[in-house]
């Protein structure tokens, strides 16, 4: 009897180390993994990463691509005067800000498509309006032409070609998601819960993979 409690006894430890070894694996391996965005030519070559920017911030600040170097970003496009789709995005992306306004990681962009109303101190009184009182979430204005040049070669927020003249708008509902290291990693409706709720679990994802 004695003889067989033995080996018996080692393999059940083999099948906890086992099984303690496989739980260790998948706590530290995201469940799926997003896939990166950019333009075809470059699919198969390099990943697509966002080009350097300055821009305005509500504060009055200027902000550029290495202020944001190692943040999680979710970038949208708005005007503070819009009454149609613009009121349900800051809505949703209230959701985004809180759920993660205590992580150090994550950075919220709203670019306004209007700079020439939009103004920093215009874009201030929007933010607190909205409960926005720090820099995790940032308002931008800046040269129109850079904006419309971000929202459309950069974040590939919209397929559209024009040079953000007089005439030019660009109106999206779209939210982008930016990893650590520039790369785009996922579109969402701005104005669909479900769609931003899955946003909040995909910021979660990227986390993970870091």
């Amino acid at each position: 009897m004695k003889k067989l409690q033995l080996p018996f006894i080692i393999g059940i430890g083999i099948v906890i180390v086992a099984l303690l070894f496989i739980q260790k694996k998948q706590n530290k391996e995201p469940v799926r993994r997003l896939p990166y965005y950019g333009p075809e030519e470059l699919s198969d070559k390099t990943k697509h990463t966002i080009a350097n920017f300055t821009l305005v911030s509500q504060y009055n600040e200027t902000v550029t691509k290495k202020d944001i170097e190692g943040k999680i970003c979710v970038v949208d496009y708005f005007f503070v005067t819009c009454k149609s789709i613009c009121p349900i995005m800051i809505k949703q992306m209230q959701r985004v800000y809180k759920e993660f306004q205590d992580d150090k990681d994550v950075l919220i962009l709203s670019h306004t498509v209007n700079p020439e109303d939009d103004s920093a101190a215009v874009l201030k009184r929007y933010a607190e309006e909205h409960g926005v009182y720090d820099k995790k979430w940032l308002f931008l204005t800046g040269d129109k032409k850079h904006l419309y040049s971000l929202a459309r070669k950069s974040y590939l927020l919209n397929a559209e070609e024009s040079d953000g003249g007089a005439d030019d708008f660009i109106h999206t509902q779209n939210f982008a998601l930016i990893d650590k290291r520039g790369h785009i990693r996922g579109y969402y409706d701005g104005t669909d819960s479900i769609e931003v709720s899955r946003l909040i679990q995909d910021i979660r994802v990227i986390k993970q993979e870091e």
